[in-house]
C-alpha cells in the first residue's frame, strides 16, 4: 500500500529536532511520497536540502504563498519564474487567496494568483490553491483562467458541496487532510457524494493535525487518521483508498 501526502511542508522549523525520525516513520507506514508547497524564498534553501536527503520520496513545488505577499512580492515572484526556468518542480503552488489573516494586499494577492497560474501555464505545470475566507475570489480567477491547461489541487477543502463541485469543474482535484476529522469539519457530511477520483490526500503537515491530535504538531504519519477516516466515509478499505488517491496525485503530478 503506497500513500501519498500531497501537501506537507516538513522544511518546516517545526521539523527541525527530529526531521529524519518523521519523514522515517512515515516511510514505515507506507507513506512514500511527499509533495512539498513553497511559501517564500526564504525557504527555498531547506526544501532543496530535504530532496537532496531524501531524493526518492520528495517532490518540491515552487510558488508564493498568499500570506506572503507582501511590499516585496514583485521580488518574491521573480525568485518563483527563475527557479522555475532552472530545475524540475511539480506544481507550482501553494498559492491562492487568503482573507482570513491580512485583507491589506488582496489585490496584490489577486495579482501574484494570476501570475503564477500564468507561470504554470508555461511551464505545463498544476497549481496548487490556498484558499482561506476566498472562495468567491478564487473562484472569479479560475473563471478567468478556465482553459485546457489549467488543472491541478485545492488545497485542504474546507468548502461546502456546491463549492467542490465548482471547484471540480475547473479541473481540480480535492486535497481532503486533517479536516474531516474534526466533529465541526462539515466536509465529512457530503464527501460522500464526491467519486473517490476527485480527491488526494494531505496532511500540511505540521499544520491542521487530525484528530486525536488536534492543536498539536502534525506529520505525516498521521494521514494514517485520514486514510481511516475516509474508509469509514466511503465503505470501501484503507487500501483502496490509499491506492485511489495515489493514482490521482499521479495524474495531477505526473509522476
Amino acid at each position: 500500500m503506497i500513500i501519498t501526502d500531497t501537501h506537507t511542508h516538513l522544511y518546516s522549523e517545526a521539523f527541525d529536532g527530529d526531521r529524519n525520525e518523521v519523514v522515517q516513520k512515515a516511510i514505515d507506514l507506507g507513506i512514500e511520497r511527499f509533495f512539498i508547497p513553497a511559501i517564500d524564498s526564504g525557504y527555498t534553501s531547506s526544501m532543496l536540502q530535504l530532496e537532496r536527503d531524501f531524493p526518492e520520496h520528495i517532490y518540491l513545488m515552487m510558488g508564493l504563498h498568499p500570506t506572503h505577499v507582501k511590499e516585496n512580492y514583485r521580488e518574491e515572484l521573480k525568485h518563483v519564474e527563475k527557479m522555475l526556468s532552472e530545475r524540475k518542480f511539480y506544481a507550482v503552488g501553494e498559492i491562492g487567496i487568503d482573507l482570513y489573516w491580512d485583507k491589506s494586499y488582496v489585490s496584490q494577492q489577486r495579482e501574484a494568483f494570476k501570475n503564477q497560474i500564468a507561470l504554470a501555464k508555461l511551464h505545463e505545470l498544476p497549481i496548487v490553491i490556498h484558499c482561506r475566507d476566498s472562495f468567491d475570489e478564487i473562484f472569479e480567477v479560475l473563471e478567468e483562467e478556465k482553459d485546457e491547461k489549467l488543472y491541478g489541487i485545492f488545497h485542504c477543502f474546507t468548502g461546502t458541496h456546491e463549492q467542490a463541485l465548482k471547484a471540480i469543474g475547473y479541473n481540480m482535484k480535492l486535497g481532503i487532510g486533517g479536516v474531516v476529522t474534526f466533529k465541526n469539519g462539515k466536509i465529512d457530511r457530503f464527501l460522500d457524494q464526491i467519486p473517490l477520483e476527485h480527491l488526494v490526500l494531505e496532511t500540511d503537515a505540521p499544520y491542521l493535525a487530525p484528530a486525536p491530535f488536534r492543536g498539536k504538531r502534525n506529520e505525516p504519519s498521521y494521514l494514517e487518521h485520514v486514510l481511516n477516516k475516509l474508509s469509514d466515509i466511503y465503505q470501501v478499505p484503507k487500501e483502496e483508498i490509499a491506492r485511489i488517491t495515489t493514482d490521482n496525485s499521479k495524474k495531477v503530478f505526473g509522476i
